[in-house]
């Protein structure tokens, strides 16, 4: 049976711009590190080779930068941010990049060659890293195992229980030695200062693009307009989020950071708007999103380089829309219909990214999805639960979809808008 994925990681602190070409490598390279270390050498003249999208994208993602700071022990969770963007260059680490080669297991690869040691790495998406040699952690003996949405429905009306009760009885079987609801206040109020410091931060994005941050300013237009603006107040959340993640800055990976708005955003919503508290929003919100997430993770992937934007962007829109179907009080199978209406429409997604960044069109497609995300709930909460395609179908249909896909939609910028605007 595959592994159970975990809120706790699934959702983990780190910096932006992205989970796979800048978490994922950091994270790689540390582990390099610890390998030299423990046979007693130093990182110097070490050789990375970038495959696929992160030797297409990763100069504009970020790439370099982490992996510097992974070689020298920095980890995503505790580094400073300014001090990896700082990391533009090494003596003795050298970086060749091959585009247009990938590997058999993942696009996003990474080789590390130094003193006669050479590891092989892959960024599968949402900061998790793999290697070649297979993982022998133990499999944990959990409460509800599940492996498809319609199994996870039939254990909450078997025995009586929501899709949050499901996912929190799972993570504390896994966690026993963690106070997993203490990790989670901790996840959500990441998410929540990462809202807060993006209403707040002005001025243009790193890069040549020289895009502006506009959050702060919506915000203060909606505060001197009148009316229901929760939408409106919606999108800049999320746009907050996105802005801080492309200069670099605290993000929670949700589970991607180039999807890492629309989470945040949604659970920020229902704070303001929809009087949910903190603690449930940390409890169930978050759980119940990380339930949906896994599947995708499980059964399909979460992974821009993988399957496009729908991986990304279209799982966390999936995410989002579940988590506050949960916590508006909606049943089982209303949750798992708001999951299946948001991600229908995200279907074919690509990943295009102009110039590289994490900016253009990435910023405005989280403020987007996170309107489907509340769209998708509203439609669910009208109807009973019963309906036509289930959530286990959309998520094989995104699977096909993505294998599908031409590699150009991937994260590699050779094609949609990465091409067809000029960069300026």
């Amino acid at each position: 049976m595959t592994e159970h994925v975990s809120a706790l990681d699934l959702f983990t602190i780190g910096i932006g711009p992205s989970s796979s070409h800048t978490v994922g490598p950091m994270r790689a390279a540390a582990q390099f590190n610890d390998e030299l270390k423990s046979h007693g050498l130093a990182p110097s003249e070490v050789v990375v080779t970038l495959y696929g999208s992160l030797g297409a994208t990763g100069i504009g993602h970020g790439t370099t930068n982490a992996i510097l700071a992974g070689l020298k022990g920095m980890q995503p969770e505790t580094c400073d941010p300014a001090a990896v963007r700082a990391m533009v260059e090494a003596p003795g680490v050298k970086m060749v990049f091959e585009p247009r080669t990938r590997l058999a297991k993942h696009s996003n690869a990474m080789l590390f060659e130094a003193a006669g040691i050479s590891r092989t790495y892959y960024s599968v998406g949402g900061g998790f890293v793999e290697t070649d040699t297979l993982s022998l952690k133990p499999l944990r003996v959990l409460p509800h195992p599940y492996q498809s949405a319609d199994e996870l429905l039939a254990i909450c009306e078997r025995e009586k229980l929501t899709i949050a009760q499901v996912g929190l009885a799972n993570e504390l079987a896994m966690h026993t030695d963690r106070n997993v609801e203490s990790q989670l206040e901790s996840i959500w109020n990441a998410m929540k200062n990462c809202v807060e410091a993006g209403l707040k931060a002005e001025g243009v994005l790193p890069g040549y693009l020289k895009v502006p941050r506009r959050a702060a300013a919506i915000h203060r237009r909606l505060d001197i307009n009148e009316g229901d603006q929760s939408l409106d107040a919606l999108q800049a959340y999320a746009i907050a989020v996105n802005e801080e993640n492309a200069a670099g800055n605290r993000v929670v990976t949700a589970p991607t950071n180039g999807a890492a708005g629309i989470i945040p955003a949604v659970g920020y919503y229902a704070l303001k708007h929809k009087g949910i508290s903190d603690a449930k929003l940390a409890r169930d919100y978050l759980i119940t999103a990380a339930t949906i997430g896994g599947l995708y993770k499980r059964n399909a992937s979460i992974s821009g380089a993988e399957a496009g934007c729908q991986g990304e962007v279209g799982s966390a829109c999936s995410m989002a829309a579940a988590a506050l179907a949960q916590v508006l009080g909606a049943t089982p199978r209303q949750v798992e219909n708001a999951a299946e209406i948001a991600m229908e429409h995200n279907l074919g997604l690509t990943c295009d990214p102009v110039g590289g960044f994490v900016q253009l069109p990435c910023i405005e497609r989280n403020a987007i999805a996170a309107g489907t995300a509340v769209a998708a709930v509203r439609l669910a909460l009208n109807g009973s639960g019963m309906h036509k395609i289930s959530l286990d179908v959309v998520i094989e249909t995104m699977r096909q979809t993505g294998l599908d896909m031409s590699t150009k939609y991937k994260e590699t910028s050779m094609g949609g808008l990465a091409v067809n605007v000029v960069e300026c």
